[in-house]
């Protein structure tokens, strides 16, 4: 996990991670307060934390869309609606970001082979 901090792409899947278990607070916990306690609170909250979320990671997809040289037709646009639809951050995750052929993948090989580093 601390290896995701380190790259654009490990990033974006903890971001998109975040914001998909947010979705499920929203509807599991946050609705249900609302309609059958008439408690709005719960979805002013998590309303805002799952919106803030939601542009991290497109801003991010876009970073990281440019940083991978993803070309848009191909990947850039199925990270994109992965946001829209719902929970689709995680397929997105499993099916696209977490793919060995990415540089976020490659670094962090090469890093877990180094080992750690003896500077310091």
């Amino acid at each position: 996990m601390e290896n995701l901090f380190k790259t654009n792409i490990g990033r974006l899947r903890i971001i998109g991670f975040l914001e998909g278990i947010s979705l499920l607070l929203l509807l599991l916990i946050a609705l249900p307060m609302k309609y059958a306690f008439h408690n709005p609170l719960g979805t002013r909250i998590m309303g805002t934390i799952h919106g803030a979320l939601f542009l991290l990671f497109v801003f991010n997809t876009l970073s990281v869309g440019v940083e991978q040289k993803w070309k848009f037709r191909n990947t850039t646009w199925k990270v994109l609606l992965a946001c829209i639809i719902p929970f689709g951050t995680f397929y997105v995750d499993r099916k696209i970001l977490s793919r060995p052929h990415t540089k976020a993948y490659f670094s962090t090989q090469i890093a877990n082979q180094q080992g750690p580093s003896d500077a310091g």
